[in-house]
């Protein structure tokens, strides 16, 4: 499959967001009400209309079975789309079926002319700390749809940001008190990393994305404590169902490399400063 050409200069006049609850804009919170996020400051960037198809809780199936459609229709310039992580939290993760339907997605929008941005995954467990064995087995599904999400991108050539290497992805400032959405900051660096990769296309971005903060009190460590127990447990209980399976795997399989890769001689004791809890 031939790469998207770029020509040497375009405008994005139209900007379609597609994707679930991080390009929905979660974390951004409107003082009226309601969420702004990355499609608007980057819509602004680029003095562009917008369309944001996304919604919580979306899948990659879910953006080519109900939000390719109406971004078609509204025939964007620019698309971007985050989405994926959703799925690495499902029992059902499918890595060759979530490219399938990647690749669909950015090579119909592509067809139509459609500069189609992807997003690739930093570390989750850096951000939000969860059990080690749950860990692991988010790490490994991340990993792998990020694989896929690599696969995608050379063979379309579709420009993709790299949340690992985001500077400022890994500080508390950049996410919003769940710790699982960007908070206002990292709304901002997230379009500002959009805006670089659209004008590293030749596409005009008129408006730098201010990087200054003019929502909400950021949460207190008490707001945060409480949103913990009211819904951050909650929700690592019922994505851990998923996971649990999959994590005992990985501790049974590591179990038996172990005893496999074990050597003859009784390992000497590791120095207590290198010892690395979760």
């Amino acid at each position: 499959m031939t790469a998207v050409a770029y020509t040497s200069a375009w405008t994005a006049t139209r900007l379609a967001v597609l994707g679930d609850s991080t390009t929905f804009g979660v974390g951004d919170p409107l003082a009226r009400g309601g969420w702004r996020g990355v499609g608007p400051l980057l819509a602004n960037a680029l003095d562009a209309e917008i369309d944001n198809f996304s919604f919580t809780g979306a899948r990659i199936g879910c953006v080519r079975e109900r939000q390719l459609a109406p971004a078609l229709l509204a025939r964007p310039d620019a698309v971007i789309l985050i989405a994926g992580m959703n799925d690495t939290l499902r029992s059902d993760f499918d890595p060759d079926q979530i490219q399938a339907d990647l690749m669909h997605i950015v090579t119909t929008l592509n067809a139509q002319g459609a500069v189609v941005l992807l997003a690739r995954y930093h570390d989750h467990a850096r951000v939000f700390r969860i059990p080690g064995p749950l860990r692991r087995a988010l790490q490994a599904r991340i990993t792998r749809l990020n694989q896929v999400i690599d696969d995608v991108v050379a063979a379309t050539g579709a420009p993709c940001l790299d949340l690992d290497r985001l500077p400022g992805a890994y500080e508390t400032s950049s996410w919003a008190v769940d710790r699982l959405h960007p908070s206002e900051l990292g709304h901002r660096m997230l379009a500002t990393g959009f805006a670089d990769l659209l004008a590293g296309t030749g596409c005009a971005v008129p408006n730098p994305v201010s990087m200054v903060c003019e929502g909400g009190r950021p949460a207190n460590k008490a707001e945060h404590i409480a949103w913990l127990i009211i819904k951050g447990i909650p929700w690592l209980w019922r994505r851990g169902r998923d996971l649990v399976p999959y994590a005992i795997g990985i501790i049974i399989r590591s179990m038996f490399d172990g005893d496999r890769q074990a050597p003859a001689a009784v390992p000497a004791p590791v120095p207590a400063e290198a010892v690395v809890h979760p």
